[in-house]
């Protein structure tokens, strides 16, 4: 990467740069609350303190944080924990019991050495007490005394088992310059999360994901290494997340500036019927505008010979997913592309396979009709009948190197999560998606994908007002009749 790194927005600076930054009374209540219960940090404190610790849950993971004795706000936090990308409920319950306040402990004799849990000392004389009952009223002796001690001893080390379990599902990092570069990052992505949250414009939320798998492989890095032997690839997530805050900051601004001025008529991202689509290109109810004569915008295209004006019009498309890229620095990532099926008949693409899946493709369509590759699957059998096809997997990665090489046209998509989904599944599917906001299902069905589909061939339309989509040179012939 040798782009240099932008200034963060100043916003992004204000983030957890102290404890409970948008509910001061809530650190000074915990701040009191420790001054009375536990340990705070002092001068005379050492390594072998056991510090009380206020934990500021987050919606990426948690930060703990140390009480001083003199009153001040701790500036770095005692350690960090983080949430995997694909965080479950079970892992959200790992880290809440993680953050869980500390057992209160009864010290023993002074001869004694250790101690024990509050708890398990009041399990322990209820237990007693039972045991004595359950004697009295006839139960045997060798069953009600090990019940009765069964309960502390529960109370007393199982909790140290389950903590071991919760560590084993997060990434927890310790130590002054592991949580100083982790405190970077978390300001950062605690800028991203909340940018998102307050919108549901895709590159947003999409930013926030990327956010939370740099966090991620941070606290990773940081777990196995320290911060000098990792310092190369900590300098590239650091990057990384500098041009995501920068980039969500830019787009807050553009945001605001067009709801200001009212500029309803410029390009941005369309709010479909299932989420924003990407960005630049017009909306359904916009009359596609016609271009000046001159070379055409599509890069690499090359006129194909037409027996007729209307020759453009019987052309198939191959709708498919793939795994997401970025054309360049700060753009939209793209994870479906839109191909013409005479694309499948490239030398570049993997053969005869290309060529039997567009005579697939091809048979008894209409013109102008966008086939998704779930549909070609459902026609197959569900996908049983592919081996005798060709390999859609192969076939479906070279032509996205083809169109990311510029050898032929395509329409790229940032397809929203739900719409995405629904172009990889059949035409007779369901999708379900969890509502978070209002605590329900919804489910999705051959309705909406015909819906997600007329908005991509609207978007096509557009693109191809004036010349179809070149599909490369050197094409072979098809199995049905030369191209």
């Amino acid at each position: 990467m040798t782009d240099p790194l932008r200034t963060p927005p100043p916003s992004a600076a204000a983030h957890h740069q102290r404890p409970f930054p948008r509910d001061p009374d809530r650190w000074e209540a915990e701040r009191s609350r420790a001054l009375r219960t536990g340990h705070v940090r002092g001068p005379g404190c050492s390594a072998a303190c056991e510090l009380v610790l206020v934990y500021e849950r987050t919606r990426w993971g948690w930060l703990a944080w140390t009480v001083s004795a003199d009153g001040s706000p701790p500036e770095l936090p005692h350690h960090i924990g983080v949430l995997s990308p694909d965080a479950t409920c079970t892992d959200r319950l790992a880290a809440y019991w993680l953050t869980r306040r500390p057992a209160r402990r009864i010290g023993l004799a002074a001869s004694v050495p250790g101690s024990l849990r509050y708890a398990a000392a009041v399990l322990a004389v209820i237990g007693c007490a039972a045991a004595l009952h359950a004697v009295g009223a006839g139960v045997p002796a060798g069953i009600a005394w090990p019940l009765a001690l069964l309960a502390p001893l529960l109370a007393e080390h199982l909790p140290d088992r389950l903590d071991a379990w919760a560590r084993d599902r997060l990434r927890s990092v310790e130590g002054d310059a592991a949580c100083r570069y982790l405190h970077r990052l978390a300001c950062l992505h605690t800028c991203l999360v909340q940018a998102a949250a307050g919108s549901d414009r895709y590159e947003l939320r999409r930013s926030a994901e990327v956010g939370q798998h740099l966090l991620w492989d941070a606290a990773g890095l940081l777990q196995t290494q320290d911060t000098r032997s990792a310092s190369a690839q900590l300098i590239d997530c650091e990057r990384l997340m500098v041009q995501l805050a920068d980039q969500v900051a830019q787009t807050l601004e553009c945001s605001g500036t067009e709801a200001r001025s009212g500029a309803a008529d410029q390009p941005r991202g369309h709010d479909g019927p299932l989420g924003p689509f990407p960005p630049g290109f017009e909306p359904a109810t916009r009359p596609a505008r016609r271009r000046e004569p001159g070379p055409s915008p599509l890069k690499g295209y090359r006129p194909m010979t037409q027996p007729d004006g209307d020759a453009r019009a019987v052309g198939v498309y191959l709708l498919f997913a793939h795994e997401p890229y970025y054309p360049g620095p700060g753009t939209q990532e793209i994870n479906t592309t839109l191909v013409a099926a005479a694309s499948l008949l490239h030398p570049q693409v993997r053969q005869p396979d290309g060529a039997r899946i567009h005579n697939r493709l091809t048979q008894g369509r209409q013109p102008g009709e966008i086939i998704p590759l779930a549909t070609l699957t459902h026609e197959l059998g569900g996908g049983a009948d592919w081996p005798t096809v060709g390999d859609w997997e192969k076939v479906t990665t070279d032509l996205v190197q083809l169109v990311r090489a510029g050898e032929c046209d395509a329409l790229s998509l940032g397809l929203p999560s739900i719409a995405r989904t629904l172009i990889c599944t059949g035409p007779h599917s369901h999708v379900r998606a969890f509502d978070a906001a209002a605590g329900e299902f919804i489910a999705y069905g051959p309705a909406e994908r015909a819906a997600v589909l007329a908005e991509v061939g609207t978007f096509l339309t557009c693109l191809v007002a004036e010349q179809d989509l070149w599909p490369g040179d050197g094409l072979l012939p098809s199995l049905t009749r030369p191209v």
